[in-house]
């Protein structure tokens, strides 16, 4: 009874381990290599966390899975130090064994030869597995690589954890379970209790992340660790990837011949009286109408 009282108040006293998981984000104008926004705000919620929380009563670590080295001074280093430039101190670079061990002939080598598609949760599962911590927050989809939205779900299934989406606030956290707030549609909320450990993903309805300070990300050190073998992804090399197209809206025609009847057809509003309205009818009349329709819109030849 003695060692079980000694073991609990142990654990009473250790700190609570957190691991925020950051990703690469890409501006949805210009393209460039940003930190991730749902990330960001996942990492805001751990910060708040710990600030709210006694001096030394969690330990808050920031993970970022790579298939390659991050090369200094790169794009990808700066969109990263955009975390760091949240407060941390370190942002922990989670590679695979092959490319741990020299960092600078890994580069020389990728940058002769195409980099092939590495799936990184295997390497997140290991390296989670080693740790143990007993929390885990990370964004809920990423905007860079497939952004499937599906890594907090392949982690909490390997790890055998809860998974809860959705968090827009973490209320507390005893170090047995967690309290959070998630997010509901037409913006309602729900308090939920939830034994650790935990994964869960942030919501966009999160507070927003605050401004990166550009000293506090030159100070920052980014320190890669190996944690697992190589894997690479054979479906997603076999994907054909290309850039979205928006596509042009089309317009009505306007057969107006004078400027008066041009300027109030542009400013006269769209009318919902030329549809039709079927009801009652056999699948075939209803495909019949469809392909009518389709014909006058020039959408079919």
């Amino acid at each position: 009874m003695k060692a079980d009282r000694s073991s609990v108040a142990q654990q009473a006293s250790a700190p609570l381990e957190v691991v925020s998981l950051v990703s690469l984000g890409q501006h949805p104008v210009s393209g460039r290599l940003r930190r991730a926004e749902q990330d960001a705000r996942a990492l805001e919620l751990c910060l708040a966390l710990e600030r709210q929380s006694a001096p030394g009563a969690v330990s808050l670590s920031a993970w970022h899975a790579s298939g390659s080295e991050i090369v200094p001074g790169s794009e990808q280093d700066q969109a990263l130090r955009g975390y760091l430039g949240m407060g941390l101190e370190a942002l922990t670079l989670v590679t695979p064994d092959a490319l741990g061990a020299d960092p600078l002939k890994a580069a020389d080598s990728l940058k002769a030869a195409d980099q092939p598609v590495i799936d990184v949760w295997p390497l997140l599962v290991t390296r989670l597995k080693q740790v143990a911590p007993q929390l885990v927050v990370c964004g809920g989809q990423g905007e860079t690589g497939e952004g499937s939205g599906l890594l907090p779900h392949l982690l909490a299934e390997s790890l055998g954890w809860p998974l809860v989406e959705g968090i827009v606030a973490i209320e507390s956290c005893d170090g047995a379970h967690l309290t959070a707030l998630q997010a509901l549609p037409r913006g309602q909320r729900r308090r939920l209790r939830v034994k650790l450990p935990a994964l869960v993903s942030v919501d966009s309805a999160a507070p927003a992340a605050r401004q990166s300070a550009f000293a506090q990300a030159r100070r920052g050190e980014l320190s890669s660790l190996a944690s697992g073998e190589l894997v690479h992804d054979a479906q997603a090399e076999a994907f054909g990837v290309a850039p979205a197209r928006k596509r042009p809206k089309r317009l009505k025609r306007i057969k107006a011949t004078s400027a008066r009847d041009r300027f109030k057809a542009a400013a006269a509003k769209a009318e919902g009286g030329g549809g039709k309205r079927l009801e009652g009818v056999s699948a075939e009349e209803g495909a019949a109408e469809i392909l009518k329709l389709l014909r006058e819109e020039g959408v079919l030849r």
